[in-house]
């Protein structure tokens, strides 16, 4: 069986690039790229991506190997009835290390066809950090590279009017887009970069808040199986779901830029997106992120097995019913109807999301996915939400590090919470942890004492 490559397929020739995508995860792959590959499929959208490695780990080794080709098993239910499809993704042509290459990521600025940028750096991601300007490599924060490129791009342009780009954060924050923004200028301003160039971003750059929605569970177990089916090994074979949203805030010139109207693909624009927001990131992401810390420490390892287990299912109905649900602003029967597709997407037997693969960043997804529940809970019952509080209480013990390969997340986060361990007794630890407004943002020692009697009777 060969290697799945261009050359093997045939399929050296180009598209021209026209997106610049920062992150090669699972998901981005299996959402966004899959969306491009329909796009020049059934549209003229004709568009490449060019694959930005956001972080100096990795180098995305084994999808080089692959000529950046792989296929997208689509398995589940909808409607009642099972689906399943295997589509190949042939849209990534070019893959470039900005710690490794320096001057192909700089070079991309100046591909005139390039119209749209990409990104999945998790809720971590949007971030400015005070550092110099970077002559010759990266800045640290993925704003700060793409401030780089963009300066890049405007000089090379001199500044032409018809050289802007259409921003698509993915990321799991509120206002992505504007937050994405935020942080470009805030690096243009701290740099003394030329003000005419944030003029140029400014007036001649759109910036899209984003909503996105898709189970990505990763390779499959049986991906030698599938190697069969399709006639070709691929080593970045990815599974999803068969549902699918995109839902973009932008003005009319977007829909018309990608054509996504000409095809059959769950992609909203939108004038409001804080409704399909709140209803995702509080109910499904904050069902996932709530579950991970309390199965990985109980030794759950999949969604499905979570759900399915004859305790904690029932624990996860009662936090989305009892804890989130009397939070969101919306009608009851359409929240509980949401409730019912999620866990149903959740029961999907066809995939195998495991905890471990959600874990990365957990506390700033925590932040953004429970703690605005968690809140307002507090607020309107004056009491705490103790599944939330044993969720965080579960999060405090797996960043302990008793678990090969966890915690997943910022050097700063796992250094502190190694200092806390070292505190040894419990209600330290627990007032160290929710004082931190590094972490959360703000103190949240309203649930420490629900927090405590939980992490003291899991080590008990």
């Amino acid at each position: 069986m060969k290697l799945l490559s261009r050359v093997a397929v045939g399929r050296e020739a180009a598209h021209p690039i026209r997106v610049l995508q920062f992150g090669g995860g699972n998901f981005l792959r299996a959402f966004a790229d899959y969306l491009i590959q329909i796009l020049n499929e059934e549209t003229d959208f004709d568009g490449g991506v060019a694959l930005v490695k956001p972080t100096a780990r990795g180098d995305y080794a084994s999808l080089r190997q692959q000529d950046g080709l792989f296929h997208v098993l689509t398995q589940g239910i909808h409607e009642g009835q099972p689906v399943r499809a295997i589509k190949r993704v042939e849209c990534i042509q070019q893959i470039v290390h900005p710690y490794q290459n320096w001057a192909a990521y700089a070079s991309t600025a100046t591909l005139p066809e390039i119209r749209f940028i990409l990104s999945n750096t998790t809720e971590a991601g949007i971030a400015f950090r005070e550092e110099p300007m970077p002559a010759d490599g990266p800045a640290k924060e993925f704003p700060g590279k793409l401030t780089q490129w963009l300066f890049h791009r405007f000089q090379h342009f001199e500044g032409g009017e018809d050289k802007g780009l259409i921003f698509l954060p993915c990321e799991l924050i509120e206002q992505n887009g504007q937050e994405l923004k935020h942080c470009i200028l805030k690096y243009s301003r701290h740099w003394n970069l030329d003000a005419s160039f944030e003029s140029w971003i400014e007036d001649h750059n759109i910036f899209c808040n984003t909503l996105v929605d898709r189970i990505v569970p990763g390779a499959p177990a049986n991906a030698a199986e599938i190697w069969s089916e399709t006639g070709w090994e691929d080593h970045e074979l990815v599974t999803a779901e068969p549902y699918l949203l995109w839902a973009i805030e932008a003005p009319e010139q977007v829909k018309r830029e990608l054509p996504f109207d000409q095809t059959r693909q769950n992609v909203v624009f939108t004038d409001d997106l804080n409704r399909f927001r709140t209803l995702k990131v509080r109910i499904l992401n904050g069902a996932h992120t709530a579950m991970v810390p309390v199965g990985l420490t109980n030794g759950v390892q999949t969604v499905r097995e979570f759900v399915e287990h004859p305790q904690w299912g029932a624990w996860l109905t009662d936090l989305l019913q009892k804890e989130i649900a009397p939070t969101l602003p919306f009608g009851t029967q359409e929240i509980q109807d949401y409730i019912v597709a999620i866990i149903d997407r959740f029961r999907n037997p066809y995939i195998h999301h495991k905890l471990s693969d959600i874990a990365l960043n957990s506390t700033s997804k925590f932040r953004v996915r429970l703690l605005p529940t968690a809140i307002a809970y507090h607020q309107k019952m004056n009491t705490s939400p103790e599944h939330i509080a044993q969720s965080l209480a579960a999060l405090i013990l797996l960043y302990k590090g008793d678990i090969a390969g966890l915690p997943r997340d910022s050097e700063e986060a796992v250094k502190f919470f190694e200092a806390c361990w070292a505190l040894k007794t419990p209600d330290f630890i627990v007032d160290k942890v929710l004082s931190n407004k590094g972490i959360w943002g703000e103190d949240i020692r309203f649930l420490s004492a629900s927090v405590h009697q939980c992490l003291q009777s899991m080590q008990d």
